[in-house]
C-alpha cells in the first residue's frame, strides 16, 4: 500500500496550480460546513437535525459565506508548500471575519422570527472552523512535502548549521522546505539558546560540536551568521576535514538583502573567509567626494587593482573615466564590460612612460584625478629584468607626475606595495622611488601654491590579483599538487581586492598632500598555513610527515632572488597617525625636497647605458644613503612553480 499512497502524494503534487486551488476550495466547502453542523450539534448534545428549511438556509450559507471571504482575504493564494509558521493568523483573521459575516446574516433571520440561533453556536462555529481550515493546511503540508528518511540517525547525511539567528532558521526553513537536506543540527555560542529549539530543531553549543559530528555524521557544516573569528574557523576546518566533512558559508545578510544572494543560496567557504578581517563599511561620503561627478584617468586599468577600482569608481557617477592600459585585451574586456551611469567610458592604449601620449590624454580630457596603478609588481620578473622594472615602475611614475603636475590635475594617488619598506629586492626599491617622487611632486605643488594634492597608498598581497599566490596554489591543487611554498616560516599580508580598491579612493579623498597612506591589513598569514587551508577547503589532506596517506603534499622550493621572509607596513609604526577612517593610517613623514631631479638623472644614464649594475647602485643608494645593494645571485631560469607569486 505505501508504494500506492506515495504514487497518489507524487500525482497531487504535480497537479497544475488551478487544479490545486479547486481541490483546496472544495475541502473548505467540506470544512465548513461540518463545522457549522458540529456546532449545532454540540451544542444541542446530540446529532442535530434542522428543524426548519430556514435552519437549512442557516446551515447552507455559513460555507457559501466564507469560501469568498477566504479567497478574498488571500487564503487560496498562499502555495502550501511554502505555509509560514506564523500563517494561522492569516486563518483566524479568515475565520473571525467569515463568523462575523454569517452572525449578522443570523441576526437578519431572527429579527424576521424565521430562525433563532442559540448565542453559543457562532463561538462554537467560529473555534471549529479555525481548527478544521488550519489544521487541513497544515497537515497538507506535512504529508504532501515531508522530509524522506529519519529525523535523527539513520544513514542519510545530514547537515549542521553553525549559528541559530534568524538568518540560520530561515536557512533551515529553506532546506527543509526544497528537499535539498536534513537539518540535524544548529550550533550557537548564545548560552540563552543552549538545549532550545529554533525552527523545530535543537540548539547546541559549540563545545558539543565534536559530539554531535560523531552522532549524526553530517555531510556538511554551513556557516550562517555565526561571528567566528579566524583562528575558530581555521580550527573548525581542520577538525571537519579530518572526518571528511564539507564546510559551507552563507552569505552576509547584507548580500541577501541587497539580492546577490538568496537565503538559501550557500556558497563554498574561501580562503578570503579564514583571514579574520573585520570588514568596515567605507564612508560613502569620502568615495562620493573624490569620483562622483568627476573625470578619472586609472593607469594600469586592466590590472587586478586597476581594474576593481574601475569598477568601483563606476558605481558612483564619475563625468569621465579614461582607462589607461598597456595590454589590449586588458582593456579591452575591461571597456566592454563597464558601464557608467550618466557617464563616459574612454580606453587609451598606451604605457606610461609615453610622454606625449600622457599628456594629451590629460589634457584632452580634464582629467582631474589620477589613481596611478601601472607597475611591474612581480619580484622575480623585476628582479630578472632590471633595466625595464625601472623603466617602467620609477620613469613611468616620473612621466605621469610630471604630466600631471603641469596639466593641473587635482589629486594624484600611487597605488604603492608593503615591499617599498626596506626593500631587499629591485621590485620595492623602485616602488620606494615612486614614493619619493610623489612626495617630490607634493613640496612642489605646496611650493608654487597649486593646491593640487599627490599621495601615495601602501598595503600588502590582495587575494586573487594577477600573479599572486593564491591562484597558482588553486592550480597546483587541481592539478594533484604538490603545492610549493618558499620557506615554511615565510608571512605575507593580506586582503581581498574589493576592499583595497575601496579604501585606496577613500585614501585619496582624506589626502592633504604629500600623504603616505597605510592600509591595516590584518595580522600577516604563513604562507604554508595558507597553502595547508587551500588543500582542506578543496576537500583534500595534507600529505605530509604525520600523515603520509594524505591526498597532496607541501614542497619546500627555497626563497627566490631578493625574496624577504616577511614584509613590513612601516619603517617607524611609532610615526603613524591614524585619520578619521579605522583602516587607513598616515605616516609622520613631512613633505620636503628630496633632490630627486640628480639621482633621476644619474637613474637615466645608467638605463641609456643598459648598465644593470649602475642602474641597481643608484637605485638602493637613495633609499639607503651610502649602502649600495648587494647584487643578487644569478636569476635563473624562470620556473612556473617557483616564480608566479609576488
Amino acid at each position: 500500500m505505501r508504494p500506492v499512497a506515495e504514487a497518489a502524494v507524487n500525482a497531487l503534487r504535480n497537479l497544475p496550480r488551478g487544479r490545486k486551488r479547486s481541490i483546496l476550495v472544495a475541502a473548505d466547502l467540506i470544512t465548513v460546513s461540518f463545522a457549522i453542523w458540529g456546532a449545532f450539534a454540540l451544542r444541542y448534545g446530540d446529532w442535530w437535525a434542522p428543524p426548519t428549511p430556514e435552519a437549512v438556509l442557516i446551515i447552507l450559507a455559513a460555507p457559501l459565506i466564507a469560501i469568498p471571504t477566504f479567497a478574498m482575504l488571500g487564503l487560496y493564494r498562499s502555495v502550501l508548500r511554502f505555509l509560514p509558521e506564523d500563517a494561522v493568523f492569516s486563518i483566524v483573521r479568515a475565520t473571525t471575519l467569515a463568523t462575523l459575516i454569517w452572525v449578522m446574516l443570523v441576526f437578519v433571520f431572527q429579527f424576521t422570527n424565521y430562525f433563532v440561533v442559540p448565542r453559543s453556536v457562532p463561538l462554537i462555529f467560529w473555534l471549529l472552523c479555525t481548527l478544521l481550515v488550519g489544521g487541513s493546511r497544515y497537515v497538507a503540508k506535512q504529508v504532501l512535502w515531508r522530509r524522506r528518511g529519519p529525523v535523527k540517525g539513520g544513514d542519510e547525511p545530514g547537515i549542521v548549521i553553525y549559528g541559530a539567528g534568524s538568518a540560520g532558521a530561515q536557512l533551515a526553513t529553506a532546506i527543509r522546505q526544497q528537499g535539498s537536506g536534513r537539518v540535524v543540527a544548529f550550533i550557537d555560542e548564545t548560552a540563552a539558546l543552549e538545549n532550545h529549539d529554533v525552527a523545530g530543531i535543537r540548539v547546541h553549543p559549540p563545545k558539543r560540536l565534536g559530539d554531535i559530528l560523531a552522532r549524526y555524521r553530517p555531510a556538511e557544516v554551513i556557516l550562517s551568521g555565526a561571528v567566528i573569528g579566524a583562528e575558530d574557523r581555521q580550527d573548525l576546518l581542520a577538525k571537519l576535514a579530518e572526518r571528511g566533512i564539507r564546510l559551507r558559508t552563507l552569505p552576509p545578510i547584507n548580500d541577501v538583502l541587497s539580492g546577490k544572494y538568496l537565503v538559501n543560496q550557500i556558497r563554498e567557504i574561501d580562503i578570503d573567509d579564514l583571514l579574520g578581517r573585520s570588514s568596515v563599511p567605507p564612508d560613502p561620503n569620502l568615495i562620493r567626494t573624490m569620483v562622483e561627478g568627476r573625470t578619472i584617468m586609472v593607469t594600469g586599468a586592466g590590472g587586478s587593482i586597476g581594474s576593481e577600482l574601475c569598477r568601483l569608481i563606476a558605481k558612483w557617477s564619475p563625468a569621465k573615466l579614461v582607462l589607461f592600459e598597456a595590454n589590449e585585451f586588458a582593456l579591452y574586456e575591461l571597456a566592454r564590460r563597464l558601464l557608467v551611469p550618466g557617464g563616459v567610458i574612454v580606453p587609451v592604449l598606451g604605457t606610461i612612460t609615453e610622454k606625449e601620449l600622457v599628456s594629451r590624454v590629460l589634457r584632452q580630457h580634464g582629467v582631474e584625478v589620477v589613481f596611478h596603478a601601472a607597475a611591474y609588481k612581480h619580484v622575480p620578473l623585476v628582479e630578472a629584468n632590471v633595466l625595464e622594472g625601472i623603466r617602467n615602475n620609477v620613469l613611468g611614475t616620473q612621466v605621469l607626475a610630471d604630466a600631471a603636475q603641469a596639466q593641473g590635475v587635482r589629486d594624484f594617488v600611487l597605488i604603492s606595495s608593503d615591499k617599498a619598506v626596506r626593500p631587499t629586492n629591485v621590485m620595492g626599491a623602485t616602488k620606494r622611488w615612486a614614493e619619493f617622487i610623489v612626495q617630490q611632486k607634493a613640496f612642489e605643488a605646496q611650493a608654487a601654491g597649486t593646491g593640487q594634492r599627490f599621495c601615495a597608498v601602501r598595503f600588502g598581497n590582495v587575494l586573487g590579483s594577477n600573479g599572486s599566490v593564491v591562484p597558482l596554489f588553486k592550480e597546483q591543487i587541481a592539478a594533484g599538487g604538490p603545492v610549493t611554498v618558499t620557506d615554511p616560516a615565510m608571512t605575507r599580508y593580506f586582503m581581498s581586492i574589493h576592499e583595497a580598491a575601496e579604501l585606496i579612493v577613500q585614501a585619496g579623498s582624506l589626502s592633504k598632500s604629500g600623504d603616505l597612506f597605510l592600509l591595516d591589513m590584518g595580522q600577516p598569514i604563513l604562507i604554508r598555513n595558507l597553502a595547508e587551508n587551500m588543500i582542506k577547503l578543496a576537500g583534500f589532506s595534507v600529505r605530509d610527515e604525520t600523515n603520509p596517506e594524505g591526498d597532496i603534499a607541501i614542497s619546500i622550493t627555497g626563497t627566490r632572488p631578493g625574496e624577504k621572509l616577511y614584509e613590513e607596513l612601516f619603517y617607524n609604526p611609532a610615526a603613524a597617525a591614524t585619520t578619521s577612517h579605522p583602516k587607513i593610517m598616515r605616516t609622520g613623514l613631512s613633505i620636503r625636497d628630496r633632490g630627486m631631479g640628480e639621482h633621476m638623472m644619474r637613474l637615466q644614464q645608467a638605463l641609456a647605458a643598459a648598465d644593470e649594475a649602475r642602474a641597481r647602485q643608484v637605485l638602493f643608494e637613495v633609499i639607503e644613503p651610502g649602502k649600495a645593494a648587494t647584487p643578487p645571485a644569478p636569476t635563473p631560469a624562470l620556473q612556473h612553480s617557483r616564480y608566479s607569486s609576488r
